[in-house]
């Protein structure tokens, strides 16, 4: 299995919604992969725009072939990585994103512009805008 980007859910909503950068996210889509935390964020927007619950996880898990469980690791380092973040006001769901990619040793995709601003070791971010 070839992983080459974790991406974050601003990523994968920007592709759903043909947003700018979107492009780039289609490009590394049939290796990205994503924490379940993320999913479930993007899932959250699909039902807040009206579409059913069943239908929002079938569109995602249509898209992912490697969605990686939300496990002790990584909760232990997004947990250390507040330190890093709490100034910029990055979440939870954005510190699960960036500990995955520093455990996987892998860059992460976003749409979130303050993440260039992020200097956490062995994290490379890619802004797709």
């Amino acid at each position: 299995m070839n992983k080459s980007t974790v991406l974050d859910a601003s990523a994968l909503l920007a592709l759903l919604n043909e947003e700018p950068g979107y492009m780039a996210v289609e490009a590394v889509l049939p290796g990205a992969i994503m924490s379940t935390v993320n999913i479930s964020e993007v899932i959250a927007v699909l039902m807040h725009i009206g579409i059913a619950s069943e239908e929002a996880e079938q569109i995602v898990m249509e898209m992912l072939e490697h969605i990686v469980p939300f496990d002790i690791e990584q909760a232990c380092v997004a947990a250390s990585l507040r330190k890093h973040t709490k100034s910029l006001g990055l979440s939870l769901g954005d510190r699960a994103c960036l500990s995955l990619a520093k455990i996987k040793r892998l860059p992460v995709l976003t749409a979130d512009k303050i993440w260039h601003k992020l200097q956490i070791k062995d994290v490379q971010v890619q802004l797709i805008r």
